[in-house]
């Protein structure tokens, strides 16, 4: 059964993408919905965007002036807007390493909903998914499916290498290999 987006942050999706490419400020989709935009199966409970955080205020203040409710919270990795409640995040440091030109070129131009867009490549994804391991949050319910909808697009040594220092992320890779779903 095909993976149905919600259309509500599907519309919003593409409203800030159409922003941030008419303002040429450079992003990439990342998160659960840049997993369905590779075809993989995932969640979609908010819209996750990678930026620079030298581009966050300019972010900010372009969808600021086209209606987005703007927030800057605690947290010293991200930036929301808000479209009518539905939450898009803006994230410039991602598992604790920044976003730089070198990530926003690590990513695959698909069409999402109808727009073409910078899509984090499903290596990036990985990556970014066993890095958020710790001992605080492991839940490898939410890294399964992706691993095994993307698991042709992704290259796994560089996974393993870029990861080798998480031992959440070792872990989850053998399971991955018990599991049949990665060589070993």
């Amino acid at each position: 059964m095909p993976h149905r987006v919600d259309e509500g942050l599907a519309t919003t999706l593409k409203r800030v993408a159409s922003v941030l490419k008419q303002a040429e400020i450079p992003f990439a989709l990342g998160g659960s919905f840049a997993v369905y935009a590779h075809g993989g199966h995932s969640s979609d409970h908010d819209v996750d965007f990678l930026i620079r955080e030298q581009d966050k205020e300019r972010a900010l203040e372009e969808l600021a002036s086209v209606g987005f409710e703007t927030e800057q919270p605690p947290e010293d990795w991200l930036v929301k807007v808000f479209d009518e409640g539905r939450m898009v995040d803006l994230i410039y440091r991602p598992v604790e390493l920044p976003v730089t030109d070198a990530t926003l070129t690590d990513t695959v131009m698909r069409p999402v909903e109808a727009i073409a867009m910078p899509v984090l490549s499903a290596t990036q994804l990985m990556v970014h998914k066993l890095l958020s391991y710790t001992q605080h949050y492991c839940d490898f319910a939410t890294g399964l499916p992706v691993a095994r909808s993307l698991r042709e697009q992704i290259d796994w040594e560089r996974v393993r290498k870029e990861t080798a220092q998480s031992p959440y992320a070792e872990a989850f890779l053998v399971l991955l290999e018990r599991l049949e779903v990665v060589p070993a």
